[in-house]
């Protein structure tokens, strides 16, 4: 079984038996087994009792199990949509339910509209998407008071019109979101003390900068100028300020990493985006080091299977390479597709994951 390049993939009826004993909703799709007693198929993940290996046959298609005179079994109903991708669309329907609604809806009203208990509701929905039903609006309407504020409103006209129902609600909290204060953010970054730091690595220049929240943005290029520049671009109005010797030590820690992708990386994040880039950056996050996966599997596990090329815009709108790894999503062909700091990187980022893990089998 293999996972690099998305799915895992059951090879042998070995792997296919495993998968069935340990009912592995990961497994429904890839193949479904008959049981010769019962004359019905299923699912990997069918809850019903397990029946004795020898009278179990693998199939790769529901088509193929039904030419061999199968039917398909009513309580797993293989003929249909899986759990994993029904749990997909009732989420898909919260979270559009949530970013329409004027105020926010309340756990309970969610839970009736999908058909679930309020407990199981909270869970399905946080394990699609990563976050809370709450979370995931205050990041919705987040992102629209930071719309609003780009457009040229008013502090005021933005936190209203992305649905805050008053302005202490929002300033609470409202540095947790933005990384800085609404009017800071408003007016290009001033009164924002942004600390930043240039070095070079095996990948060329890279350029780290930080607000107290945490980092904010880690790009490579050619010239250590344009990164600096791209940064002021950003945030024009902002305080800019040359590393001290603690902030370069995150510098270090980063760098280091890119060079031995194996010891982790673990500094603390403020990067802002839309609720839907939020769910791809955390998906990106539980990536593991040295494997890979593709735009349509991360689309597949935040919920939303058709979004394959907005899960792609996301991976390119990422300010913080490696430490949100959107390098490691590929296509479904296995092509490295585009990388906002040059597919060259991206692949050497790849091929030192990679080597990476085989050297525990080389010592």
């Amino acid at each position: 079984m293999t996972t690099e390049h998305g799915p895992p993939r059951f090879e042998n009826d070995e792997e296919r038996w495993a998968a069935v004993v340990r009912r592995d909703h990961a497994a429904d799709g890839a193949f479904f087994y008959s049981v010769r007693t019962t004359g019905v198929y299923c699912r990997p993940s069918c809850p019903a009792r397990l029946a004795k290996r020898e009278n179990i046959a693998f199939h790769a298609s529901l088509v193929e199990a039904e030419r061999a005179g199968f039917r398909p079994c009513k309580r797993c109903q293989p003929a249909g949509l899986s759990l994993a991708e029904r749990q997909a669309q009732v989420v898909a329907r919260a979270c559009s339910v949530i970013e329409n609604a004027e105020e926010l809806p309340s756990l309970d009203a969610l839970a009736d509209a999908a058909g679930m208990s309020r407990f199981h509701f909270h869970r399905v929905f946080k394990a699609q998407t990563g976050v809370t039903p709450k979370a995931y609006a205050d990041a919705y309407r987040s992102q629209r008071v930071m719309s609003e504020l780009e457009r040229g409103a008013t502090v005021t006209e933005a936190i209203y019109a992305a649905g805050f129902n008053s302005s202490g609600r929002f300033y609470a909290t409202s540095t947790g979101r933005l990384g800085m204060t609404p009017s800071a953010f408003r007016s290009g970054g001033r009164g924002a003390a942004i600390r930043f730091a240039v070095g070079q690595c095996s990948l060329g220049s890279i350029l780290v900068a930080a607000t107290q929240k945490g980092i904010c943005a880690i790009s490579f290029g050619d010239e250590p100028n344009d990164l600096v520049r791209d940064l002021q671009d950003r945030f024009p109005q902002a305080e800019l300020i040359g590393a001290d010797e603690e902030f370069e030590q995150h510098v270090a820690e980063i760098v280091g990493f890119i060079e031995a992708p194996g010891r982790g990386l673990n500094l603390p994040l403020d990067v802002q985006g839309t609720a839907f880039q939020q769910r791809v950056w955390q998906a990106l996050r539980e990536i593991p080091v040295g494997s890979k996966t593709t735009y349509a599997e991360i689309a597949r596990r935040i919920g939303s299977p058709a979004a394959t090329r907005a899960v792609a815009q996301a991976c390119g709108s990422n300010n913080v390479a490696v430490a949100i790894p959107c390098h490691r999503v590929v296509r479904a062909d296995g092509d490295l597709s585009g990388y906002r700091w040059g597919v060259a990187r991206k692949q050497a980022l790849l091929e030192r994951e990679a080597a990476e893990l085989l050297l525990p089998n080389l010592v």
